[in-house]
């Protein structure tokens, strides 16, 4: 059985019209998810059981991940794990496992991280929550978000604006600044070989 449907298949199965089901999503009755590719709406099995008056089965684990750059910045740490604590009381969310790592969100060889993302490979989670996007990855969200899409693990991003620190921001700028400015200087010894070849192709 497939564990995702498209708005016309979800439609049939509940005997509502696309239509309704769109007027639903936007007034939040029955609010679709939506392709990171295609943007399109789609429904899950788990929404059809609930919609049926079936609890969906809880298969997988309920893991939050936490990250800052560096060690100085543990007390930042600590505030997001107290702000992720506080958002799974509130919404009644039972955490299996909790991963933290102290180190650029530019990394991807961060222990945790890839810990995290061989989990959601192997199918055993169900649910990551995170207090920003970019307490997972500086950049290529979506990547993730498709890639755990993939393997049916649902992210909860809280988007604590305050728990994601400016000075990281800057420093992983700054850090892509200097690659590039390194990869540049680089290439200066062989422009003038280069512009002489193309001097010699063109008189030929």
């Amino acid at each position: 059985m497939s564990n995702t449907y498209s708005i016309q298949t979800f439609g049939k199965m509940i005997g509502k019209s696309t239509k309704t089901l769109q007027k639903w999503d936007r007034e939040g009755k029955l609010v679709a998810h939506r392709s990171p590719q295609s943007n399109r709406r789609y429904y899950t099995h788990d929404q059809y059981l609930e919609y049926r008056g079936f609890k969906a089965p809880e298969q997988g684990l309920t893991i939050v991940y936490a990250r800052v750059s560096g060690v100085a910045q543990k007390p930042d740490l600590a505030n997001q794990l107290a702000a992720l604590q506080a958002y799974c009381t509130t919404h009644d969310v039972t955490v299996d496992e909790w991963i933290q790592d102290i180190g650029s969100g530019l990394n991807y060889k961060r222990k945790g991280f890839n810990q995290l993302m061989e989990m959601v490979e192997l199918g055993r989670v169900r649910r990551i929550v995170l207090a920003h996007r970019d307490r997972l990855v500086r950049f290529g969200y979506e990547y993730f978000e498709a890639f755990c899409e993939r393997h049916h693990t649902e992210l909860v991003v809280i988007n604590g604006e305050n728990l994601s620190p400016e000075q990281e921001l800057v420093r992983d700028l700054l850090a892509i600044v200097t690659v590039f400015s390194a990869r540049l200087h680089g290439l200066r010894p062989y422009k003038k070989a280069i512009k002489d070849a193309a001097l010699h192709k063109n008189q030929d």
